[in-house]
């Protein structure tokens, strides 16, 4: 037996009134414009306010108004800040340059440089080296401590990146999220979960006056050995074979293998740069807080992705901006921005923005302050 068809309502004539009236008045309507300039307006409005009220307190009051020379040296500790993200965030953008993948590993690069170095400088420290000739000393704790994380980075490449290259990009990505957790838990497995006092070099007490302006010496150390260590690379990177092999294998590794380039060899360079940085920034970020553990490496490595994703992840002068803008904001931001409103402790608050300043950067600019503007897929 014939099945009986049900007959089709007739289709609405595209003149008709009403025709598609919904699905396009729908599909229009901008939504995501709308939340982002609310979003947008709320937050220069809630900043602009907060400034306002700090700016306007009474000396008197019981906040306390900050004086002109403590704003001088908030400013100061957070470009010195800025300077160890910047180191930082130059291994996470190199790394991104060349293999479009995110190594959140590296804070562990960071922590395994700082940890070395430690145990070198409790030696000196017991010998009366560290403090009778601190130049020779320093430069052997920064020579260990780069040895030390670019060991990790070049052994994290081997072993748990390398056999992934050709697979989808979110294999690495939680393959490296894997291998901070093993770092962290190998470390605290032998090293103990406490943190350690790193040994203090008196000759970093005490203030420098540069152009002056009063800056503590351990500060003036970190600035200065940020400024040249970014300059060093961009020379790197722009003038010598290594480097140009590095910007050809970033544009594309098959036409750089069909030139002839050892792209395998230029990724190694590419993670023991990286790590020689971070190795760098773990003794600078040792020698300011003056301790060590474990779990250092965290949370200035997710500030100096941070700094990256701002800057313009794949740039190098946007990772060293980015780094000294975010240093300076979470220096600065939690008194200017809260101390008005009677927050009672704003400096607690300071990963609050360091992660809003993310969550903002991906919505409104994903290519950060140099990049293109638009978002790229990880």
């Amino acid at each position: 037996m014939a099945e009986r068809t049900q007959p089709k309502p007739a289709a609405t004539p595209p003149g008709a009134p009403g025709a598609g009236r919904r699905s396009v008045g729908l599909g229009r309507f901008p939504t995501r414009r709308v939340i982002l300039v609310v979003l947008s307006v709320l937050i220069v409005t809630g900043v602009t306010f907060g400034t306002w009220k700090t700016l306007i307190l009474p000396s008197n009051t019981a906040s306390g108004k900050l004086t002109g020379a403590d704003w001088r040296d908030l400013v100061v500790f957070g470009v010195a800040q800025g300077a160890v993200y910047a180191l930082i965030a130059l291994g996470y953008t190199l790394v991104y340059g060349i293999l479009l993948m995110i190594n959140f590993a590296h804070g562990e690069v960071f922590m395994a440089g700082a940890f070395g170095s430690f145990f070198v400088a409790q030696t000196l420290d017991s010998s009366g080296f560290l403090n009778r000739d601190p130049v020779v000393a320093i430069l052997i704790l920064l020579v260990v401590s780069m040895a030390v994380s670019t060991m990790v980075a070049v052994l994290l490449e081997r072993v748990a990146y390398r056999p992934l290259r050709n697979a989808p990009r979110l294999v690495p990505l939680i393959t490296a999220i894997g291998a901070s957790l093993f770092l962290q838990n190998t470390f605290r497995g032998f090293f103990g979960a406490q943190s350690r006092g790193y040994p203090v070099v008196n000759s970093l007490n005490g203030h420098w006056t540069i152009l002056g302006i009063p800056i503590l010496r351990v500060h003036a150390l970190v600035i200065l050995t940020a400024i040249v260590a970014m300059l060093g690379l961009q020379l790197f990177v722009a003038k010598t074979k290594t480097g140009k092999s590095m910007r050809a294998v970033a544009e594309d590794k098959e036409i750089a293998s069909l030139m002839g380039i050892n792209v395998d060899r230029v990724i190694v360079t590419t993670f023991a740069i990286g790590g020689m940085l971070a190795g760098g920034a773990g003794v600078l970020y040792a020698l300011n807080f003056t301790q060590v553990s474990p779990f250092i490496g965290f949370i200035p490595g997710i500030k100096a992705f941070t700094a990256a994703v701002l800057g313009g992840i794949g740039s190098i002068t946007g990772a060293a901006l980015g780094g000294l803008i975010l240093g300076v904001l979470e220096a600065v931001g939690p008194f200017l921005f809260l101390s008005g409103v009677h927050v009672p402790s704003p400096n607690q608050l300071k990963d609050v923005i360091t992660f809003t300043i993310l969550v903002l950067v991906l919505i409104f600019r994903p290519g950060g302050i140099l990049g293109s503007g638009g978002a790229d897929k990880v």
